[in-house]
């Protein structure tokens, strides 16, 4: 997924500009992410725009807001959503999450995050690629207070990290107001161990958390049926 630019089934996704190129992470995350009926939808740190575009096209009646700090992936998020069928349904907002959350009385039913999750990793000499993968400008308890108060009370938060910071994440929010409700364990193929987590959290008592698996690759090196299936009304060839 390193072209410039990458051909959905009803959307076309520039990515010259950005940093951080198009990741599996992040259609997985758009392909999951879900919520019983979202007025209103957040994508935080946005990116290319593709989650917020995978959500716009699943939700047909939703608004879709966004939130990217770094100018040049703004501006192709910016490009990538006037292209797409949903413009006039999305919005999106040159400013940190913890400027945003401070600033807008919005209530959203459904925010999503693929965050930065490097802290006190080296970095590379790309600075645009540091912005992106490192938490220096969005920690994982920015990112906490922030949902806390951008989310509405039957919303949901869903996220996609590292299974090392995610188990971080997790033990934030265990004295917050956010429950974990699903949490699913990703990994490349039968053999490998879980490498990313997608888990999403609501507010209220926790009722219990429902936990599945989802395994890219079978044993022979292609796509499972279970990715397949999940990615199937977006990505071509699926």
């Amino acid at each position: 997924m390193a072209n410039s630019y990458f051909q959905f089934k009803q959307f076309l996704i520039h990515q010259d500009r950005c940093a951080m190129k198009l990741s599996t992470d992040a259609v997985l995350l758009g392909a999951l992410a879900h919520q019983p009926s979202p007025e209103k939808i957040l994508d935080v740190g946005m990116g290319t725009g593709v989650i917020g575009l995978m959500l716009a096209q699943r939700y047909p009646t939703s608004v879709v807001h966004g939130v990217e700090i770094e100018r040049e992936a703004f501006y192709q998020a910016s490009e990538n959503i006037q292209g797409s069928p949903w413009r006039e349904r999305m919005v999106i907002f040159n400013a940190s999450l913890q400027d945003y959350s401070r600033n807008t009385l919005q209530k959203y039913d459904l925010i999503v995050s693929n965050p930065p999750y490097f802290s006190n990793h080296l970095k590379s000499e790309n600075s645009g690629r540091n912005f992106a993968m490192h938490d220096e400008k969005l920690s994982q308890k920015d990112l906490l207070e922030g949902i806390k108060q951008l989310l509405s009370k039957d919303g949901l938060f869903w996220l996609i990290l590292p299974v090392r910071e995610m188990k971080r994440f997790r033990e934030l929010t265990r004295h917050s107001s956010l429950c974990l409700s699903r949490r699913y364990l990703i990994r490349d193929s039968p053999q490998s161990d879980p490498h990313r987590e997608i888990c999403s959290f609501g507010k209220g008592l926790e009722t219990g958390v429902i936990l599945g698996e989802i395994t890219l690759k079978d044993n022979s090196g292609q796509y499972s049926q279970i990715y397949g299936e999940l990615v199937k009304d977006f990505l071509l060839n699926h």
